[in-house]
């Protein structure tokens, strides 16, 4: 009787582990942190800048690429179940954005043409290294919204980040 208990615990908690780990929320290394409003749903364990202009000076002085993401609240294809959720549920994209990047979401538009370079829509992504350069040459995967992606694009966010970190140590 003992012995079926333990088994049944035992199977229970294995159930229960598989269970966790395919569901592994990102936690940086020091520690949960207590979720910013400035996430907005992009990811509540990262350190959002408030301003570009702090943003920029976060990049330069850390020598770490920023990215900047263009959304709006009420945007169908930014919010919901849509490609915010899917990148905050990415421990992979979480962790990457946490250790080597500065981020920074912005609900509005922007009157600096670098950061427009195909014009405005949303969700767009750009990336600017230390040097304050906006990097127009690191794309999304689709030719009329070139600074776009899709929940179903991790994997060419993935490399478009892999592409900014590379283009950092190389200037360097």
């Amino acid at each position: 009787m003992i012995r079926a208990v333990l088994s049944l615990l035992l199977v229970l908690g294995a159930i229960s582990s598989a269970f966790a780990a395919g569901d592994k929320k990102y936690i940086p290394k020091s520690g949960r942190r207590i979720p910013q409003t400035l996430s907005r749903g992009w990811g509540d364990q990262l350190i959002w800048a408030q301003t570009y202009e702090e943003a920029l000076y976060w990049s330069r002085s850390r020598n770490k690429p920023l990215l900047v993401v263009f959304h709006l609240e009420d945007c169908p294809h930014s919010q919901g179940e849509s490609l915010s959720k899917v990148i905050a549920n990415s421990f992979e994209i979480q962790k990457i954005l946490d250790e080597e990047f500065i981020v920074l979401n912005l609900v509005y538009e922007t009157t600096d043409k670098n950061l427009t370079p195909d014009g405005q829509y949303v969700p767009r992504f750009l990336f600017v290294d230390p040097s304050m350069t906006v990097r127009a040459d690191i794309v999304g995967p689709y030719g009329n919204r070139l600074y776009a992606y899709e929940p179903q694009d991790l994997d060419a966010l993935k490399k478009s980040m892999e592409k900014a970190k590379k283009l950092l140590k190389v200037e360097l």
